[in-house]
Order: C-alpha cells, then sequence, then structure tokens
C-alpha cells in the first residue's frame, strides 16, 4: 500500500474513533449548534429590523443566514484545537504514536471528523434558517456549490485549528487560543452587515477579509445579495478568491501542522 493510501486508509479510522468520542460526548454536538441558533435569533429579531432598514426585517434574515453559516464552520475549527490539546494532554498522542500508522493519518481523521461536524451543523442552520424566513433563490446546483464553498473553508480552518491545538501547552490555553482570533475575523467582516456600512478602514480590512469572501460567495450562491451591490475584485469574484483563500490556508498550515505534529509526537 502506498504512502497517501495508507495515510487515508488510517485517517479514515482516526476519523471514525473522533465521532465515536462526539457520540460519547454528545454536548460537543450540542455546542456546535447551539450558539449559532442563538446568533440567528439575536441577529434576526433583536437588530434585524434596526439594520434591514427599508427593506425590513425578512430581507434581513436572507443576508444574515449565510454570515451565520461562515461563523459557525469556523467557530467549530475550535473542535480541532481542544481535540488535539486534549489528546495531547491525555497521552493520547504518544499511544498513536507507538501505532504503525500514519503520522499524516491522525491530523486528517481530526479534520475529517470536525467537518463532519461541520456538516451536521450546516444542516441545523439551515433547518433553523428556513423557519425565520430564509430561503435559498438560487439554483440547485448553485445551492450545493454554496454549501461546498463552506465546507472547503470549514476544512481550511481546522487545518489552523489542528496547527494552534498542537502548539498549545494546555487545553485551557487551547480554549482561549482557538476563539480569540476568530472573534475580530467574523465581526470584521459582511456577516452582519454589508461592506458599505462599514467606517473605511474596517472596510478596507473587510473587503479582502477571507471571511467575507466565503460569506459573499454563498450569498450570491444562494441568491441572498442585500443592500448595494459590493463593488472591488474580491466582491466581484467572491467564488474565486474564497476558494483561493481555502486553498492558501491549508497549503500554509497543513505543512505547519503536520511539522508541529512530528515535533510533539517525537518527544
Amino acid at each position: 500500500m502506498s504512502a497517501v493510501a495508507k495515510a487515508f486508509s488510517d485517517g479514515g479510522v482516526i476519523t471514525w474513533r473522533n465521532l465515536k468520542n462526539v457520540q460519547r460526548n454528545p454536548d460537543w454536538l450540542m455546542a456546535a449548534t447551539l450558539q449559532p441558533i442563538m446568533f440567528v435569533l439575536l441577529f434576526a429579531y433583536v437588530f434585524g429590523d434596526a439594520i434591514g432598514g427599508e427593506a425590513g426585517g425578512l430581507a434581513y434574515r436572507e443576508f444574515l443566514i449565510a454570515g451565520i453559516f461562515a461563523q459557525t464552520v469556523a467557530f467549530n475549527s475550535a473542535f480541532t484545537v481542544i481535540g488535539f490539546a486534549n489528546d495531547l494532554q491525555k497521552g493520547i498522542i504518544d499511544r498513536f504514536r507507538s501505532l504503525p500508522i500514519s503520522r499524516l493519518a491522525v491530523i486528517f481523521g481530526r479534520t475529517t471528523s470536525d467537518l463532519v461536524i461541520s456538516v451536521v451543523a450546516l444542516v441545523v442552520m439551515s433547518l433553523c434558517g428556513l423557519l425565520v424566513g430564509w430561503r435559498i433563490r438560487g439554483s440547485f446546483l448553485d445551492a450545493v456549490l454554496g454549501y461546498l464553498v463552506m465546507l472547503m473553508f470549514a476544512w481550511a480552518l481546522s487545518w489552523v485549528g489542528a496547527w494552534i491545538g498542537l502548539v498549545a501547552r494546555s487545553v485551557e490555553v487551547a480554549q482561549s487560543a482557538g476563539l480569540m482570533w476568530m472573534f475580530p475575523l467574523s465581526f470584521i467582516s459582511t456577516a452582519f452587515v454589508p461592506a458599505d456600512k462599514l467606517p473605511g478602514v474596517l472596510k478596507a480590512i473587510a473587503d479582502w477579509n477571507p471571511f467575507t469572501a466565503v460569506i459573499n460567495s454563498a450569498r450570491d450562491l444562494f441568491g441572498n445579495r442585500f443592500g448595494a451591490p459590493p463593488t472591488g475584485w474580491p466582491a466581484e469574484h467572491a467564488s474565486l478568491y474564497a476558494i483561493l483563500c481555502c486553498i492558501a490556508i491549508i497549503a500554509i498550515f497543513a505543512p505547519l501542522a503536520t511539522a508541529q505534529y512530528k515535533k510533539v509526537a517525537s518527544r
């Protein structure tokens, strides 16, 4: 068996092991779904009419859902962070090192299992969106592509989470480090307000923010645009830019996470 085939085969076993842990700890899955539901209800019904303006709360709720999708899958990368930190602290990584498995399989299995959690979270969030008035206005193929962009973004960020989890010295540090960087990136974006509502410097950051690219791509594909059409290359080529951002994140953090795993596994 080739090294690549072995990595995928062993990674499938690690993925199953991680999903069994989720089954034994359903509070992880609840955390992945309840928080975004609260964000939907909070922004849709508390701020919706104020932000929606003349278009009203319903138009804003359609605009909001893609932002909640992106924030949800991004925050789910914290499970990757905590999962690795927990395995390190409990000595599970040392046990994996003693087994005749591919080193890449451990990281691949963790990121893949967390991708499954993101799939479940997106299903729950889609149902919640339908209940508050969100609808997909694009074609079926466009909708599928929108979800695939979201899942690609989720998988890319899970590699960032893998690296942070392997660098963190404890579960407590991992919990803070896994979420700290996501709040400014998710809020300085078009997740909750159109780009033209942001002041100059923040608008410039939001325009090139990978979160914004993924959100704008999903809105284009779902047919959920709101307010004035965004301008600039990232907005006009949102899907292309979103995919390029995901590829760049994976290209940077997959080698970093793999190198860090080899480092901690050789201690």
